[in-house]
């Protein structure tokens, strides 16, 4: 494929992608206001909506033996969502509150992911051991997210329940009041979202497809391209996600979209594709390149956590780090 096929395949697959990945959030949002679901759970839902380019670019890339551009994707795809989707969310709205609960269940949940993806990459942990631990976190974190306190309760997770949840459904109330309910046939939507996600891996194959021949062309290594290019692109809508989320101080949506996001990219796009193909980070510029997303994992929560909640001079620091990562990239 040459440049002048490349260029314009590129910039057609990601319009379609992000496109795509933009309206099935939208139709996904429309049915959790119509359904009563609380503003965690539609934080979750909706990263997992705007999540379908980074993952299924990842996918397509390692499908393709770039191995290093796959795991560039995620790693470049969970820094930019911290900066972007957080931290210039609070420099927009000038500060971003999260009610503690969810700030203890969220973060709690999103950096053990983190760290034990982090530890499998690096190999320290075999990929079933660290699949087996990713369950083991994320299983109890479905059933108090999806389940809520009340179903909690009933599994014998009444303690846990109490320290992360709120007992009543004020959220959920809020969120759907937010909206205007429609009417619509709920068949339609899930059909039309089926034919999104068509558009999402379609456009995602020739977007990968073209980057990694530009990147070959002009003596880009892969890892480069998905750190820098692939990863940061694909994460656009979660980007836009985030600060309309931001503005709206919906706080506790925009911190469970974002470490959600982060989440569904490291399971999906490292931890389980490690059972059947060696993945690592090594180098000492991969080394680095996780080392800063960790940091910028805790140094997010730990704004939050500040009285107040993340203010513009605590969204400069997270906006930073993502520099140091570029820079650290590009080293």
């Amino acid at each position: 494929m040459g440049v002048v096929v490349a260029v314009p395949l590129f910039v057609v697959a990601l319009a379609v992608t992000l496109f795509a990945a933009a309206t099935f959030a939208r139709r996904l949002d429309r049915l959790g206001a119509k359904f009563g679901l609380s503003e965690v759970s539609i934080g979750l839902l909706t990263a997992l909506a705007a999540d379908g380019p980074e993952v299924s670019s990842a996918l397509v890339a390692l499908i393709k033996g770039a191995h290093d551009a796959s795991v560039g994707v995620i790693v470049g795809s969970n820094s930019f969502n911290l900066a972007a989707m957080i931290g210039v969310s609070v420099l927009v709205a000038g500060a971003v509150r999260v009610v503690r609960k969810t700030l203890l269940l969220e973060g709690t949940v999103g950096l053990a992911v983190t760290t034990i993806v982090i530890a499998l990459l690096l190999g320290w942990v075999p990929a079933a051991a660290a699949v087996a631990m990713l369950a083991c976190v994320l299983a109890p974190y479905l059933v108090l997210v999806l389940g809520g306190y009340d179903r909690a309760c009933r599994l014998g997770l009444r303690r846990l329940a109490g320290l992360v949840l709120e007992r009543d459904s004020a959220d959920a109330e809020a969120h759907h009041g937010r909206h205007k309910i429609e009417e619509f046939a709920t068949h339609r939507q899930l059909a039309l979202m089926a034919g999104d996600v068509v558009l999402i891996v379609g456009g995602s194959f020739g977007m990968v497809q073209a980057a990694l021949t530009l990147g070959s062309r002009w003596g880009l290594a892969p890892g480069l391209v998905g750190a820098l290019i692939l990863g940061p692109l694909t994460s656009l809508p979660n980007a836009l996600t985030g600060v309309r989320l931001g503005l709206a101080r919906r706080g506790a949506a925009l911190l469970t979209e974002t470490l959600n996001s982060n989440t569904i990219n490291l399971v999906a796009g490292v931890a389980l594709p490690s059972l059947f193909v060696a993945l690592s980070a090594r180098s000492a510029r991969d080394q680095l390149d996780l080392a800063l997303l960790a940091a910028a994992s805790v140094a997010t929560l730990g704004l939050l956590g500040a009285r107040g909640g993340m203010r513009r001079p605590g969204a400069a620091i997270i906006v930073a780090l993502y520099g140091a990562f570029i820079a650290a990239t590009l080293r």
